[in-house]
């Protein structure tokens, strides 16, 4: 496929993994067995994840847990998700063990960040082939900009935007038109690369941009989704292809 004139590049879950969400949450669920019965680990653990993913899915509050905001931050979201869960599961008087899962499984995520293998490489290749690249992510200024710096991406792209150092994110419309505007590229010059089937598909695409999901799971797309990503790669190498 012929390379666009720009790409738009998500960070967490395209370039950098913290691992298999739902399988780290399994595998501490299995370690508080005990705590968590009657519940199976993996009833638990696909209960958390989908309370997880609607949290984070959200406008306002995600937002907020994620720049921080009122000394709420992505850990007191984690831990607060959780202990609701708990609680809807029926597992009450559980304040202690929903603080203690939640360490464990934020230790978890921390231990498994990396960045995805080859996925620098394909960064590289990109821009050796002439493309402008943009890394576009969410997040806080100091933790988005600590795994840049620990990955030394700032070198690969032509404009690095993070939604807490301009104060917009996905999938605010400003977030793409801002990048493609420093960029000084056009909506059918550009490509938005990542995991997130409304942030860089749904969103992009009403701008006219080329959507790709980064299907990094290998799940394809969920039952009941109706956003059509104009392509789906499991691994960022597929791009020269």
């Amino acid at each position: 496929m012929r390379l666009p004139k720009a790409i738009l590049l998500d960070l967490d879950d395209t370039i950098i993994t913290e691992g298999d969400r739902l399988a780290i949450l399994l595998e501490v669920a299995e370690e508080f067995a005990a705590a968590l019965k009657p519940h199976p680990p993996s009833d638990v653990a696909d209960r958390l994840d989908a309370a997880l993913q609607a949290f984070w899915s959200s406008t306002s509050s995600a937002k907020a847990a994620r720049l921080g905001k009122a000394g709420f931050g992505i850990r007191q979201a984690r831990e607060s998700i959780i202990a609701q869960t708990f609680q809807i599961l029926g597992l009450t008087g559980m304040p202690d063990i929903a603080v203690q899962f939640c360490h464990r499984f934020s230790d978890l995520r921390a231990r498994n960040t990396g960045i995805f293998p080859g996925a620098r490489e394909t960064i590289e290749s990109l821009k050796a082939a002439g493309v402008l690249l943009a890394l576009v992510t969410n997040g806080a200024t100091d933790i988005q900009r600590a795994k840049i710096a620990r990955f030394n991406l700032a070198v690969l792209f032509n404009h690095i935007q993070i939604e807490g150092e301009h104060g917009f994110g996905k999938p605010e419309e400003i977030a793409y038109m801002h990048a493609m505007q420093v960029l000084e590229v056009e909506p059918s010059e550009t490509w938005m690369v990542g995991d997130n089937l409304e942030w860089e598909v749904a969103a992009p695409q009403r701008l006219g941009i080329y959507g790709i999901w980064h299907d990094h799971l290998r799940r394809g797309l969920p039952a009941g989704n109706e956003i059509r990503p104009d392509r789906i790669i499991t691994h960022l190498a597929e791009l020269l292809r």
